[in-house]
C-alpha cells in the first residue's frame, strides 16, 4: 500500500491500511500467535493464497505485522503482530463486538453459535 501525500485526517490513513474484508481477519488470526502462511490460509475461510499474500505484503509494508524467516529446507516463515498491529487488535476487538451485537439484533445468533462466537 502506498501512503498518499494527502489525507483529510489520520483516520483516513488508518482506514486505508485496514480496509477490505481480509486485513482485519488476518490481523485477528495473528492475535493468536506466530503463524505460517499455510496456517493462515487454512484458518481464514474463503481466502485464496494470492489474496492472502497480497494483503500480508501490505500489512508488512505498513508495519502491522512482521515475519521471521527460518533457514533450511523447506523454507519456514512465520508472521506475527508488531506493537502497532497489537494496538490495531484493540480496535478490531471493538469492531468484532459491534458486529456480534448487530448480528444478534438481526436474528443471526445461529450463525454466531455455529462459528463459536457465542455459546
Amino acid at each position: 500500500m502506498k501512503v498518499r501525500g494527502d489525507y483529510t485526517c489520520p483516520l483516513e490513513l488508518t482506514h486505508d491500511i485496514t480496509k477490505g474484508k481480509w486485513k482485519p481477519i488476518i490481523l485477528w488470526q495473528l492475535r493468536l500467535g506466530n503463524t505460517s502462511l499455510a496456517s493462515l490460509e487454512k484458518n481464514i475461510q474463503g481466502i485464496n493464497q494470492k489474496m492472502l499474500i497480497e494483503h500480508i505484503k501490505e500489512l508488512l509494508d505498513c508495519g502491522m505485522i512482521n515475519k521471521n524467516v527460518f533457514e533450511g529446507y523447506p523454507l519456514k516463515v512465520e508472521y506475527f503482530l508488531t506493537q502497532r498491529g497489537e494496538k490495531m487488535i484493540e480496535a478490531i476487538t471493538i469492531m468484532q463486538h459491534i458486529g456480534i451485537e448487530l448480528m444478534r439484533e438481526n436474528g443471526m445468533e445461529d450463525v454466531l453459535k455455529a462459528k463459536g462466537f457465542i455459546d
